[in-house]
């Protein structure tokens, strides 16, 4: 077969209309949505249904988690035994971060530092969740209420935003 100039332009036109033609547009809102982090949608629902300050922070604490590597609900949970999610707390210090007495910045810099902290000092890092709690807080029965709020917020690995149900 032979081909003009005509059909090879056609075949060029088309070869580089092809990738145009073939995107969807982007998401609207709702689609956008359902695909948040499923981790976010729960934290962010926990930290409204207990009345926590913290709430608008939500998006920190899971970044935070992520880039070091630790449980999404650790940081949450401690924050929340400690401070109750940021309602009683002084020095921007929601996690009782060194008895309470260190002095942060600010909260998000609070999330952040302690996530660095419990990911990377020799104290806790490579530690299962049991020895870093045990650690951050001997007293007897913080392991334990740090534990029942990490259960509260759902499985370490949501696939999903599933109902969350509290113990009272």
């Amino acid at each position: 077969m032979n081909f003009g100039p005509s059909s090879r332009l056609l075949a060029i036109v088309g070869i580089m209309a092809g990738p145009f033609v073939a995107t969807s547009p982007a998401p609207t809102g709702n689609e956008a949505a359902g695909r948040q982090d499923p981790r976010l949608v729960r934290l962010e629902k926990y930290f409204e249904e207990k009345q926590c300050p913290v709430k608008p922070l939500a998006r920190d604490f899971v970044a935070a988690a992520d880039r070091h590597n630790l449980d999404w609900r650790l940081l949450p949970s401690i924050a929340f035994v400690e401070s109750s999610g940021g309602k009683t707390f002084h020095n921007n210090n929601i996690f009782g971060w060194s008895n309470g007495d260190h002095r942060f910045v600010s909260v998000k810099e609070s999330i952040h530092t302690v996530a660095e902290r419990l990911a990377n000092s020799h104290y806790y890092r490579n530690k299962p969740i049991d020895k870093i709690l045990t650690t951050y807080n001997p007293v007897p029965g913080y392991r334990q209420r740090v534990r029942e709020v990490m259960d509260d917020l759902g499985p370490s690995r949501p696939t999903r935003p599933l109902q969350l149900s509290y113990r009272n």
